[in-house]
């Protein structure tokens, strides 16, 4: 039995990974084996690859070398827990995959769109997920939901940078069947809900 891979965008601030923890919440009261993770991130390499990408004194960071890294983070990801635990049936629940690439290093860092498809066809094995959840607020509330927080050095990047993340994610899932939009300006509550019921529907 081939589990289910179920996926979290959008940009900052917009609840995520309030979304995936709840959605993995539920699923595991009715009885479901569910593995949550998020990129990038999930095994111990792939998780200092992430302090390195987000570290703020990095800021001498190519949009080569973070694409790269990126990539290589979701490679060791991808193959040591994501293909074994849908193997075994399991739901898996990620907070970002691919199409946060296509969006921050593709449509923000201006890097070939064809050369990231590419590559991350290779880094992910061609794994696509079955569904994703994209949680979309408008630029102002993402920041007004941030005061007070340490950004990291994706975080601080300009407006002009999330404004262009937050396009291209839209410009995706008008591209994409398996992709679901979701105002996140609505209740917490409501926005888990309306996930849950998609999910069990697809299930």
């Amino acid at each position: 039995m081939k589990g289910l891979f179920i996926t979290f965008e959008g940009i900052e601030g917009g609840g995520k990974s309030t979304q995936a923890r709840l959605l993995e919440e539920s699923l595991r009261a009715m009885g479901f084996e569910v593995l949550l993770s998020r990129e990038p991130g999930g095994p111990h390499i792939s998780e200092e690859i992430r302090k390195v990408l987000l570290d703020n004194h990095n800021k001498e960071m190519t949009a080569e070398t973070e694409l790269l890294l990126y990539l290589a983070s979701r490679n060791q990801h991808t193959a040591e827990w994501i293909l074994p635990a849908l193997k075994k049936g399991t739901i898996v629940i990620c907070d970002r995959y691919s199409d946060s690439t296509i969006a921050y290093q593709g449509a923000a860092r201006k890097l070939d769109m064809k050369m990231i498809k590419t590559i991350n066809d290779f880094a992910t094995f061609n794994l696509k997920p079955d569904i994703t959840f994209l949680i979309d607020i408008p630029l102002d509330l993402s920041k007004e939901r941030q005061k007070g927080k340490k950004l990291d050095r994706i975080e601080s990047e300009s407006d002009d940078f999330h404004d262009d993340v937050r396009k291209a994610f839209l410009d995706i899932s008008k591209e994409n069947t398996r992709i679901i939009v979701i105002d996140g300006r609505k209740d917490i509550n409501d926005i888990h809900n309306e996930i849950y019921d998609k999910v069990i529907n697809k299930l």
